[in-house]
Order: C-alpha cells, then structure tokens, then sequence
C-alpha cells in the first residue's frame, strides 16, 4: 500500500448503463466520480438483446437521470410485443402486448454502442464538474485492499486507485464480483448465452414490412422445436434501421445438446415465419454474443463488500423469466440506488454503511422481488426435477394433453399475459420446447412463404468483427485441455464449432506411440469475451488489456 495513491471518493467500474446511472447520481449529489470503462469507447464492450424499460414502480429510469435518452439514443419504441410457438413450419401466434405494457412506462430497442457512447458523454460532463470524469481504455483488474479491506482498484494501465466506494458495474463477467468473493462460475444452470446478428434494413422498409408507423416499433419472439431441444428462445426486435436478430439459451441445456449457437441462430434466421421480414437481401452487420445471468438463481441478495457495491449484471440483476426479458433497467435502478446509499451514508458520516444501505433500498423499492420472486422457489423445488419434467412433457404430448391444449386454447394468450405466471416459469424443456411445440402443432397454421436468406459462415461472421489483438499477453489459457474437462467449449463457444478450425476452440487428437488423445487447444484472436468457456471448461479467464480484444460496433 501507498499514501500516494490517487484518490477519489467514488469509483465507477464499467460505463453502461448501471455504470452510467452511479455515477450521474454520485456526481448530482456532488460526489467527486471517476468513471474507468476497458473499450476503446463505452459500449465497444457490450451486447444486448436489446430492450430497455422504463418501469412505472422503478424508483429511477434512465430518462429520469438522462431526460433527452429516448429522442437521442435509443432506436423504436416498443409498441406491440408478439410470441412464436414453432412446429415446423406450424405457427401459433399470441400477442404478448398486456404483458409487456404491464408496469410499463416505456420501452424502447436499444443499440450498445450508440446508448452507451451517448450516456459517456453526458457522463464525462456531469462527472467532470465535481472534480472526476470518464476515462476509456482501462482494465480495472482487481480490487486494492489494506490490511484485508477493500480500499479501492488496481488496473493493467494505471497506478492503483484508492476510493471511499467502489461502484463494480463490469458487467456479467465481473472480475470485482468474482475478486471479493461475491460471484463464481461455477454452475452453467444458473447462466444463459445470448447470441445476435444486426442486420441492414432501412427504416421505411421496417415501417411496411412490420406493419408499424413512425415511432412505433415491434418485438417478436419465438419458442419450440426449432432449437433442437435447447431450452430457450428466439427474438426480433426493430431498430431505425436495423433488426437485432438473436437467440438466448440455459447455457447448460446448451452444453447437454452439444448444440452451436451460431447453427441455432441460422435456423431463426431462415425460418419461413421470418421470410416476409427480412426479404430476399440479406445484409449482416454483426455478429455478437454473452452471458446472461438468471436472476431467479444468481442475483446477490447482498451485492457489497467493505467499500464495494454490485449493480447490473455483475451483480446477477437480469430477469429472465419466460417472455419478460429485462436487464438494462434493473442495472438503471440498481446503479443509482448505490449512489444514493452512498450519498446518505456519507451524510450521516458513516460511509462504510453504504453497501448494507443500497441492498435495503434494493429490497424496500421491490427490485429483489422481480430479480428473485419467492414463488419460483417453490415450484422450482418441485418442478425442476427431471422425473416431474419427463411425466409432465408425456401428459402434454399424449392424446389427452392435446386434447386439453385445443380446449383451453382461447384462454392460453391469456394466461400468457399474466405477469404473476410468466415469473414462476420453471427452467425446464416443458415452457420453451414441449408445450409451445404441441400448441403450435394443435393450434397453429403452416407458414408456406420461401425464405431465401443465406446466413454468413462463422467464419465470415468473425472476419466481419473488428479486433486489436493483444499479441503475447492471452486474456484466456487452458488449465486442462483435456477433451473431457475443456470439449464442451467447442460447441458452445459461439466463435467456434466442431467441424471448424478457425475459431477459439478446437478439438485435436494427439497419437503418440499407438494411443489417441482427444485434446482441446485455443486461439484467443477470435474471442468475442462473452465468457461462456470459463464456465464449461477449465480455464483462467480475464477480460483483455483497455482496448484490447474485440470492438462491437452495434451492440
């Protein structure tokens, strides 16, 4: 430790919008911020579905803190909400708008780079005033501690950091998380994997080819037979010029199936449903992925540790519970309830308190109650067990389910649209593949329009990402590569596949004096860093020098 250290009262790890959030609020309460964020610039980092909220019961939304958010950084409003069951080319539509209005302000799609890059800047001025700013290319990677405390950051570019709060908002592969011992990953059931494609269509064909008028935007999304047994879902979201295609999984049905994520988005992207939508020109602007966490599991009931506060996905705040999808604003309201703690610990001159106060605040607002709904405890308890999951996915395809299925289909829409259901899911094949595919088989009608969209080839799709390669320091290595201990990373990586030699991942056989060894090696250069292989393999994983690695340009 050092006394010459610099020193802030607060800093801000990361500059999305859990990011952004702390520290617009810290430096309204007039706390002097400095913000560190490892792309080139904010957003370069991050990937999202996306869509972000305004909730009517949230105590902070981003237009709250960012009044001109919705005119100048965001894409649509989100104005219709639609969901797929799929079987085959048998479509059984229902509209989700009820749901997706419920305790809704708004909810507009989003584009990384472009929100995240406009809530920099406005970031850089509020913080700049109180005496910090913003700073980009800066790997935060570890927590500065003295005499076993938390005290502040070390970083791979700068001298460490000494501060009276720390505001880890690094996103769903937190290294500060994971460094205080609050976050692990350990277990793939408790993660999804999000993969996506933007693709080119101009704002007036969106406008016809959806059905939608100016200011209006729609989202779709999709469930079924059409993911080989995954278990989870597709979706469509639209954009003023662009739609952001993708697919989100339980990371460990991923790894069970041996499916690849990128051959699972191609079957979304060349159904038929999706052949009036995207047309006969296929444009591909990128191709993206990450982690997800499932709330239900992982969300931190205490996200602080001495001067460390959680927000976002580093502290497990994203809701994926059925059709409701929604992480941004959670990392919104999360993000500058830590700076009010902060604040108010600090006026009673007690600033330690400060994490104990912001995980009240999480729990009196009601947040925890979305990120963790005490009921999905109980069915999970019984509903998650593979004999349950197997007799219920009999009774729904046999004769009698069926039958059931066509007799309550005028009222299935319905209970979709409950809220209070949609978050007692159980994360089984039975709500994502099973019973929206009998729906679609009893209810739906053949979808016969030709799609004739031809997908890039993985290769393509990394060839078509921008990277600055950190030459002789590799941000991931193999601990075991053994087949057994590190296989699973070549198929669900989603720059990688087993009939594919160019991607992170690969599988060799070694023969050495008569007997074969199934190995895996690794190639960092393609990485897209959403840190799916330091769950399935046995890997030491790090995020890449400030600047380094991958830069997305869409997001």
């Amino acid at each position: 430790m050092s006394d010459d250290y610099e020193h802030y009262e607060a800093v801000v790890v990361g500059a999305g919008p859990g990011g952004a959030a702390a520290a617009a609020t810290l430096a309204n309460y007039g706390v002097e911020t400095l913000v560190l964020e490892r792309g080139v610039d904010a957003g370069s980092k991050n990937v999202s579905g996306g869509l972000i909220y305004a909730e009517e019961s949230a105590p902070y939304t981003v237009d709250d803190l960012f009044p001109d958010f919705r005119e100048e950084a965001s894409e649509r409003p989100i104005t219709e909400y639609y969901l797929h069951n799929v079987a085959g080319e048998n479509v059984k539509t229902f509209d989700l708008t009820d749901l997706h209005e419920d305790d809704t302000e708004w909810s507009d799609a989003v584009l990384r780079r472009t929100m995240d890059s406009w809530l920099a800047e406005r970031v850089h001025e509020k913080t700049r005033e109180t005496g910090g700013g913003l700073l980009t290319d800066v790997h935060v990677d570890g927590l500065l501690r003295e005499n076993g405390r938390i005290v502040g950051v070390t970083c791979d570019e700068l001298d460490p950091i000494r501060a009276d709060i720390v505001v880890a908002a690094d996103g769903v592969n937190s290294e500060l998380a994971r460094d205080a011992g609050l976050m692990d990953w350990e277990e793939p059931e408790e993660w999804f994997q999000g993969v996506k494609a933007v693709v080119d269509v101009p704002g007036d064909v969106i406008t016809e080819r959806f059905g939608v008028g100016e200011g209006e935007g729609v989202a779709h999304l999709f469930s079924g037979d059409l993911f080989q047994d995954v278990r989870g879902g597709g979706f469509l979201y639209t954009n003023q010029d662009s739609l952001s295609i993708g697919t989100v999984f339980h990371l460990d049905s991923l790894v069970a199936e041996r499916a690849e994520p990128h051959e699972l988005l191609d079957a979304l992207l060349t159904h038929p449903l999706l052949a009036e939508w995207l047309g006969d020109e296929y444009t591909e602007l990128e191709y993206s992925a990450k982690l997800v966490p499932d709330s239900k599991k992982v969300a931190l009931r205490e996200p602080h540790a001495d001067r460390l506060v959680v927000v976002g996905d580093a502290a497990g705040q994203m809701q994926a519970q059925g059709p409701i999808i929604k992480g941004m604003n959670h990392a919104v309201t999360a993000g500058a309830l830590a700076a009010e703690a902060f604040a108010e610990a600090k006026a009673r001159n007690s600033p330690e308190s400060a994490g104990e106060l912001y995980a009240q605040k999480l729990r009196t607002e009601g947040v925890m109650k979305k990120l963790r709904p005490r009921g999905y405890d109980v069915v999970s308890a019984v509903g998650e067990h593979e004999s349950v999951t197997e007799l219920t996915d009999r009774v729904l395809e046999s004769s009698l389910g069926r039958l059931g299925v066509r007799a309550f289909g005028g009222q299935l829409e319905q209970l979709y649209n409950a809220s209070s259901l949609s978050m007692l899911v159980p994360d089984t094949r039975t709500p994502y593949v099973t019973l929206p595919t009998v729906i679609a088989e009893e209810l739906g009608t053949p979808v016969t329009d030709e799609n004739t969209v031809e997908p890039p080839s993985l290769e393509e799709r990394i060839g078509d990402l921008t990277y600055d390669t950190d030459i002789g320091n590799p941000h991931i290595t193999l601990r075991d590569n053994s087949f057994e201990a590190s296989g699973a990373a070549v198929t669900a990586c989603p720059v990688s596949a087993m009939d594919y030699g160019g991607g992170c991942y690969r599988e060799e056989t070694i023969r050495t004096n008569g007997s074969e060894e199934r190995v895996v090696s690794l190639d960092t250069q393609p990485c897209v860093e959403c840190g799916t292989c330091a769950i399935v393999a046995d890997t030491e994983w790090t995020h890449p020098r400030g600047g380094k690695g991958v830069e997305f340009k869409q997001g």
